[in-house]
């Protein structure tokens, strides 16, 4: 009886740590844009912001809210951060884990000068942006500058 106490109690402090703990990956545009193509009937916003951004520090809990508030829903989440890759491991995943960012984080790897014309043509860079994807009919749409939960939720539909 002890035993299987002590497994469960070990189950479950496993599968706590596995919910806290945020992997952050490298991406490239190119594998963001493959990443798409896995859900057919899915609309991606993908958030483009870094740790040192103000504006951008501000929206993260408006898009864990929104994420929240669209579970079930063919709505994906991805934030990707745009910091150096050479932070990744000193800033990214500590401000991911003390933020309690929950979805798919990523850090791009690739120089600005490379990925905004990809992303969206006359995007300057300029940080927070947001890239709204659906993946049903193949229409994008960008907003270079914060967004609040109210107009996260309005430019989705």
């Amino acid at each position: 009886m002890k035993s299987k106490l002590f497994s469960l109690i070990l189950f479950s402090f496993l599968l706590m740590l596995k919910a806290e703990a945020q992997d952050v990956k490298l991406i490239t545009v190119n594998q963001l844009e493959s990443r798409f193509k896995q859900g057919k009937d899915t609309i991606y916003v993908v958030n483009f912001w870094a740790t040192w951004c103000k504006p951008c520090v501000n929206e993260l809990p408006d898009f864990e809210r929104f994420k929240s508030a669209n579970q079930g829903k063919p709505i994906k989440v991805i934030l990707v951060s745009t910091d150096l890759k050479s932070k990744l491991e000193s800033g990214v995943k500590p401000f991911v884990k003390a933020h309690h960012l929950t979805g798919e984080v990523y850090l791009l790897n690739e120089a600005p000068s490379s990925y905004t014309e990809k992303i969206s043509p006359g995007w300057s860079g300029a940080l927070p942006g947001t890239l709204i994807y659906n993946s049903k009919t193949a229409q994008k749409k960008f907003h270079e500058s914060a967004y609040t939960y109210a107009e996260l939720s309005t430019a989705v539909k």
